[in-house]
């Protein structure tokens, strides 16, 4: 039942929010009376009411007791109400508060809705006397304003009428003015008066009010009684209602003192296992306060959900106390209690928590051991030593966790620790555990430079070419200059599987920089990969963010180095994508090629056509490709599937141009024709189209780029 601000053009919201934006609030409008007569002087001229919404909204900000008049002439105006409203909230002074009393007396329905708000907003106690005589008012949504804005006000004199008013108003209007009801008390309460503040609480709980009104003032009255309110919050813990049942929970979490703590305590054990999960969460969120040992005895026993509920408890409030007890809840044989012992346990606070899971490891055993293990990982502790022994363990699931422990620990300095392993492992079956740990560690090292370089001497240290090979793949995930220049070296050495898995690798990196390197590896005559590494080239022009002539310059050199026609055509695509007039006459230029004739047409059509719709006057150029101003005709198109075909003659003929091409509104054919018209099938376009009065015909895959051939 609120009003809203009137419907203005989006343009003037956005005006008003730059023009004000920068405008510092200090304790009141602005001091600029000059800037004041400015703006009084647009809301007094025939402005539009856009430009007067947007003076309204300056004057929030300069405006004084002088504006107020002119202010209050806009308010019968439905458009510009709301706005004279934002000024008149905002301008100190009686003279606002009375302009608005003074309107509520003439205006009806919405506006004088938005006006008691407004009186609320204020806080005016001046209108409590009118505002009152408005509670019974017979438009419903004048009554539940004028409710809610006593409450705002909050004084002895609203307080009573809205009490009052609450056990005899209308059913939709009491909900309002119970709102208004528990805004006083609010106020009250936080006056110290809180022997007032209960009693109208306790007013509003026993009411025939919605529920919502029932939770707030049931909420106020416990906070109110302070320590006495206690049972009143533990009845609501008992309540049938989840509505209830969530105040209580929420109502706990804000409670002072500890005394409510043993509380809940106590209700945890003697709730339903649903309620004793949630009840475990109001309790570690009271982190200052929280019995820490029930929430710990509740995670070693009792229900699953309590059980589970607690174990995430003390992820929050644990401590070194509970590393024992969530350890074995850890190895439990309840999966998913284990899961969340383990989760928990990655994330226990406290200072000794680290230290003490390091001075655990020499006597752990069983499935204790590789927790540990896994735990010195997650939580990413220094205890390098301690895993290296780990290594020597004959339990492979040992082995395995102190690997990837080691992955997420070493220090760059350390890195040797894990090249070791990936070079010569003490067990066969460690290998690939080692190669990924040591894969996890090198991608998380702030200096990838350094760590580059010590994998790369590791290269030209290993005779292993499989170990090498793995230690090139390595450098390849993590990127970088050092590590580029180790994977090319390896590609121009003379051992086949180094120079496949390295050209792999640089086929695939994610910088520009590889450029370079796979250019001069597509130009050595006897590299077996030359086609891959020019494909690699021809990757990072398509596909990399590079200044324009940087990409045709990409593209002409492409084109040199290619020996297939598969790689040039490559280039051309490169073209089409991105229509520059330098890509427009490397296109041309292309024409001459026997064998990529069609295809340069073709790209030289695509790229004409972007840059006239960006209007580039391409002209002069299309005639040195033999391209003149040509007459399209389309006679006749339809798309579909067999016998189903759909119309689209007019659709291709509004896009028709003076090129043999037709770019339509949208990728999709299905959007462009209106629909798909055999969804779920293959469907082709057909089309008979003249070109200079010569008929041709010809068809196309969904969604295919149109390109119509030059009839013969």
């Amino acid at each position: 039942m609120r009003i809203l601000r009137s419907s203005l053009p989006i343009v003037a919201l956005l005006l008003t929010f730059f023009m004000v934006s920068n405008i510092a609030l200090a304790d009141g409008p602005a001091t600029s009376p000059e800037k004041e007569q400015e703006l009084l002087a647009v809301l007094k001229s025939d402005a539009a009411p856009a430009d007067k919404a947007i003076t309204c909204k300056q004057l929030a900000i300069y405006g004084s007791a002088a504006a107020v008049p002119e202010l209050a002439k806009l308010l019968p105006i439905p458009e510009l109400s709301s706005w004279a409203r934002i000024a008149l909230e905002s301008i100190p002074g009686p003279e606002a508060d009375e302009a608005l009393r003074t309107a509520t007396e003439s205006l009806q329905g919405r506006l004088l809705v938005g006006t008691i708000n407004s009186i609320g907003v204020r806080r005016d106690a001046a209108a409590v006397a009118a505002l009152s005589g408005k509670l019974k008012d017979a438009d419903a949504e004048v009554a539940a304003a004028a409710a809610v804005a006593l409450g705002r006000i909050g004084n002895d004199d609203a307080s009573k009428a809205l009490r009052t008013a609450l056990a005899d108003s209308s059913p939709e209007v009491r909900s309002f003015v119970a709102e208004g009801c528990v805004l006083c008390a609010e106020r009250l309460h936080s006056e110290g008066k809180s022997a007032d503040a209960i009693a109208i609480y306790d007013e509003v709980r026993a009411a025939d009010v919605h529920l919502q009104r029932i939770v707030e003032a049931t909420r106020g009255a416990i906070l109110a009684r302070g320590q006495d309110g206690i049972p009143l919050l533990v009845e609501q813990l008992h309540a049938d209602d989840r509505a209830l049942f969530r105040l209580a929970l929420g109502t706990a979490r804000e409670f002072p003192g500890s005394e409510i703590d043993q509380v809940l305590v106590t209700e945890m054990t003697k709730s339903p296992d649903d309620r004793a999960a949630l009840i475990v969460q109001a309790m570690a969120d009271r982190k200052d306060t929280v019995v820490l040992t029930a929430i710990l005895k509740a995670a070693e026993q009792g229900p699953l959900a309590v059980r589970l509920s607690a174990v995430d408890a003390l992820a929050r409030v644990g401590d070194v106390t509970c590393l024992n007890s969530l350890l074995k809840i850890a190895v439990d044989k309840d999966a998913e209690l284990s899961v969340a012992a383990k989760d928990t346990l990655a994330e226990l606070p406290g200072d000794n928590v680290n230290a003490q899971i390091v001075a655990l490891l020499p006597k752990a055993d069983g499935a204790t051991y590789p927790l540990l293990i896994e735990l010195v990982g997650k939580r990413r502790i220094e205890a390098v030593p301690q895993l290296l022994k780990a290594l020597d363990n004959n339990s492979g699931v040992v082995r395995t966790a102190a690997l990837v422990a080691l992955g997420e620990t070493v220090s760059l300095q350390q890195l040797s620790v894990l090249i070791d392993q990936v070079v010569a492992p003490k067990k066969a079956e460690d290998a690939e555990i080692a190669q990924k740990a040591l894969k996890a560690a090198s991608i998380r090292m702030a200096d990838r430079e350094a760590c580059a370089k010590e994998l790369s001497a590791a290269v030209d240290r290993v005779k292993s070419v499989p170990v090498k090979g793995t230690l090139l793949q390595i450098l390849g995930a993590m990127g970088g200059t050092n590590a580029l220049q180790a994977v090319g070296k390896a590609a121009k050495s003379t051992d086949a599987q180094l120079q496949d898995i390295s050209s792999r690798l640089l086929g695939e990196w994610m910088t520009e920089d590889a450029a370079p390197v796979l250019l001069e590896l597509a130009k050595i005559p006897s590299n077996p990969y030359q086609v891959r590494a020019l494909r690699g080239y021809i990757r990072i022009a398509r596909q990399f963010v590079l200044p324009d002539a940087k990409r045709t310059e990409m593209c002409q050199t492409a084109f040199d180095a290619a020996r297939q026609t598969a790689e040039k055509k490559l280039v051309l695509d490169i073209l089409k994508r991105y229509p520059t007039v330098d890509n427009l006459k490397m296109s041309i230029k292309l024409m001459k090629v026997p064998e990529l004739k069609d295809d340069a047409t073709q790209a030289m059509l695509v790229i004409a056509q972007k840059l006239s719709g960006k209007g580039v006057d391409v002209k002069e150029l299309l005639a040195t490709a033999g391209i003149e101003k040509m007459k399209l005709e389309i006679v006749k198109a339809e798309y579909g599937s067999g016998a189903t075909q759909k119309d689209v003659t007019a659709v291709l003929q509004k896009q028709a141009g003076e090129l043999p091409i037709i770019t339509l509104v949208s990728a999709s054919y299905n959007a462009s024709f209106g629909g798909d018209p055999l969804p779920g099938s293959t469907k082709q376009l057909k089309i008979q189209y003249k070109i200079n009065g010569k008929a041709a015909e010809a068809s196309f895959a969904e969604d295919a780029l149109i390109v119509l051939p030059m009839p013969k």
